[in-house]
């Protein structure tokens, strides 16, 4: 069974970073948002460093040997287009020897207020035996989440799956524990609302947006 783990829950400097990115004034800057979701997804790219399977080994240094424990899972970074690109690169300069995945999944609105998620394109390594990471700021339905991971298996089997997020809300959060057997939910805030359009409350608006401008629809 899916599990959760809320950053939030113990004081870090991962607080300052989701109350920069909550606030409507200091949220307007782009740079200082992109990099505030690189700085997250660099913090939870260490805690799930924790989780991966070591070995001992040695380096040699200008003076000696040093005893060294490496790791010898392979990782898999995967985000959902446009929204997880920043993440995604904090989570990149962490996991610098990943291979990377990449979903192209939005939301299509009907004009009675629902909605249905779209998947246009994935383009992915093979995910046998892989330690799966997928990235995306937001976790309000949990929709776009497990579709997209269900169209990733198609790749292969991992070994164990990862889900980074910024901002997860409480619904979302036990969706995707519902229809995903086995993932470890890294989380840096849990909010516990949606609004009757399904975005989260407070949250902080469309991250996709915020990061690179706002889009258009046809």
């Amino acid at each position: 069974m899916a599990k959760l783990n809320n950053l939030s829950a113990t004081p870090s400097l991962v607080n300052q970073f989701v109350s920069e990115l909550r606030n409507s004034t200091i949220q307007t800057d782009r740079l200082r948002f992109r990099t505030n979701l690189n700085r997250i997804g660099e913090i939870i790219g260490y805690e799930i460093s924790k989780t991966l399977q070591y070995v001992p080994d040695e380096v040699e240094t200008p003076m000696g040997i040093a005893s060294v424990e490496l790791t010898t899972d392979e990782v898999v970074l995967a985000t959902i287009l446009r929204a997880g690109i920043p993440l995604h690169q904090g989570m990149l300069r962490y996991f610098d020897k990943a291979e990377n995945a990449f979903v192209t999944a939005y939301r299509k609105h009907h004009k009675d207020g629902t909605f249905e998620i779209n998947l246009e394109n994935i383009s992915s390594p093979d995910l046998n035996g892989k330690v799966l990471i997928v990235c995306d700021p937001m976790i309000a339905t949990g929709a776009s989440m497990v579709k997209s991971l269900l169209a990733l298996m198609e790749f292969g089997t991992p070994k164990r799956i990862h889900i980074a997020t910024v901002i997860a809300a409480t619904p979302g959060i036990e969706y995707v524990i519902r229809n995903v057997e086995e993932a470890t939910i890294w989380a840096a805030a849990v909010d516990d609302e949606l609004t009757a359009r399904s975005f989260i409350v407070p949250g902080l608006g469309d991250a996709g947006d915020l990061a690179f401008g706002e889009k258009l629809f046809d």
